[in-house]
């Protein structure tokens, strides 16, 4: 691997999931019944070969630290290098950032100090399996100045943040930025590769002209000035913008395919809980569903995914709902499509019901 340095956002577009993230940051959201989805970008670094990871903190940042710990799960607890959290806010100025490129400008001292030729920089708050160091192969082929990740799939009625036209060198011609588009298009999926002397150019350029904007400031205007290519990630690519996109992606992973191609091959590290095996008891119904550790199932569970040390009464009926830590449904429960947050207790014979684009939600510690 040629030396690379990581920078991941842990709290970028905190107010597109605002359900789940009342209580922490993006990067630390529950997901798949044992990790959080900062695992997945954290992994891919570690299994991509790099050692060095500043992680760019703002609010609610509490779980996210006692998530990640010294970083010894990702094997980042190092005397030099490994997991370094970085304040909210620069060397020079003592206010949080607002935007993508003021993170950046706030991690500059950071990356002045880093000895690695390239930087990787990804948010947190996707989840896929890509070897940055096959992005870097490509970007240093190239001969490239920027290198963007991209995956194709269907646009949707919602905007997407960035969207690119490629040649077919995938030399980047043209960028769409928050617009609707129809039919399959190359979508930004904010995983960048630069040279770190490259980027601190373009950052203290930014810096002196003031300018305020990632996209539209430095994306855009160096598609004319320099040589910027796309990279295409393939496989499964699921990203958390709402909490229908949540619940899908978590609903995803009831397909074994889509399983076995995310958590194969190279693995997804996350922090260690050591609790019992989950217990489900005779008369009790379990269908196409993951159940995690310390679990005790009385009732039925179908197409659901329960976290740790959740408690399903009996009588109790669960279908397509995600169930976070420590949550006790009562006896004689019904609910259809609901996603609880941790900690909640829902009391004897009570019925809940969303749907796949509108699931119910339940605030973390809620009595109901």
């Amino acid at each position: 691997m040629t030396s690379t340095v990581g920078v991941i956002f842990s709290s970028i577009n905190d107010e597109h999931v605002s359900e789940l993230t009342r209580v922490r940051s993006k990067g630390s959201i529950p997901y798949g019944g044992r990790y959080r989805l900062v695992d997945f970008t954290l992994s891919n670094m570690v299994n991509s070969g790099i050692t060095t990871v500043g992680l760019l903190t703002k609010n609610n940042y509490q779980s996210l630290m006692d998530h990640l710990g010294s970083g010894k799960e990702w094997d980042l607890a190092r005397k030099e290098g490994g997991l370094i959290l970085l304040p909210p806010y620069s060397d020079e100025s003592e206010v949080l950032y607002s935007n993508r490129l003021e993170a950046l400008k706030g991690a500059s001292a950071f990356l002045k100090k880093a000895k690695e030729d390239f930087v990787v920089i990804a948010d947190s708050d996707s989840v896929y399996k890509l070897d940055y160091s096959k992005v870097i192969e490509e970007h240093i082929a190239h001969n490239a100045d920027i290198t963007l990740v991209y995956h194709e799939h269907e646009c949707t009625d919602e905007k997407s943040y960035m969207m690119f036209n490629c040649d077919e060198d995938d030399r980047i011609t043209s960028v769409d930025v928050n617009v609707e588009g129809e039919g399959v298009r190359k979508h930004y999926i904010n995983v960048l590769v630069a040279r770190t002397s490259y980027l601190l150019s373009i950052l203290q350029r930014a810096q002196a002209r003031g300018l305020t904007s990632f996209s539209k400031d430095l994306v855009i205007p160096a598609i004319k000035e320099g040589r910027m290519y796309g990279y295409k990630l393939d496989g499964y690519y699921s990203n958390i913008d709402s909490l229908s996109s949540y619940y899908k992606s978590n609903m995803d992973l009831l397909d074994k395919k889509v399983r076995n191609e995310i958590f194969g091959d190279r693995d997804v590290y996350t922090k260690v809980n050591d609790a019992p095996p989950a217990k489900i008891t005779e008369g009790a119904h379990v269908v196409n569903s993951l159940i995690h550790d310390g679990c005790l199932i009385e009732g039925t569970v179908e197409n659901c995914i329960l976290f740790r040390n959740v408690h399903v009464g009996k009588g109790a009926h669960l279908k397509n709902c995600i169930i976070m830590s420590e949550n006790d449904v009562a006896e004689g429960c019904n609910l259809s499509y609901v996603v609880s947050d941790k900690d909640s207790s829902i009391g004897k014979g009570v019925t809940l019901a969303g749907c796949e684009q509108k699931p119910y939600f339940i605030n973390k510690g809620s009595r109901i």
